[in-house]
């Protein structure tokens, strides 16, 4: 994998518990108090309902000079858009519904919430490609990574290091 130490990482809020092996800051985690309290702050871009839980997306507070990365559903990078014109909206998905169901299975989702979450994407399928995203097909890690990396370089208007 390589890393860009130009990118930092927003981490958003979440009003779900951790998921079983779920890291401790994959998300904010925090009470719907809480969460609701940073709303009427005005500290979120965009927040929504989430199948049972909320999430939001803090204002960012990152250096200066660096690139923000937001890990959102579609709806939070079309408001991200509409906010940011130089926006780069990427959808990185599944190579099918199977894998997408294997791999929610996989990181310990019960039954009625994968089935829940795979109708939910097909509806996010549709709005990214209506919305302009660009679409990724992530059947391979690495391969993924490099690709999301070269888009990123593209948009920078930089090759990589050697300028190619």
């Amino acid at each position: 994998m390589t890393t860009d130490d130009q990118l930092w990482l927003s981490q958003s809020w979440s009003t779900r518990s951790a998921r079983p092996g779920e890291a401790s800051d994959a998300y904010n985690f925090v009470t719907t108090e809480n969460f609701d309290a940073h709303v009427e702050a005005g500290g979120f871009l965009e927040w929504v309902e989430f199948l049972e839980y909320r999430q939001g997306t803090p204002v960012p507070d990152a250096p200066p000079g660096m690139d923000v990365v937001f890990e959102i559903d579609v709806y939070g990078g079309i408001a991200i858009a509409e906010r940011y014109a130089a926006a780069m909206l990427l959808f990185v998905d599944t190579p099918s519904r199977d894998e997408q169901r294997r791999r929610l299975v996989g990181r310990g989702d019960p039954p009625e919430k994968v089935d829940a979450r795979i109708e939910r994407g097909d509806l996010e399928r549709s709005l990214a490609a209506d919305a302009g995203y660009q679409m990724l097909i992530n059947d391979d890690l690495e391969t993924t990574v490099a690709e999301i990396q070269g888009l990123i370089n593209v948009a920078r208007g930089d090759r990589g290091p050697s300028g190619e």
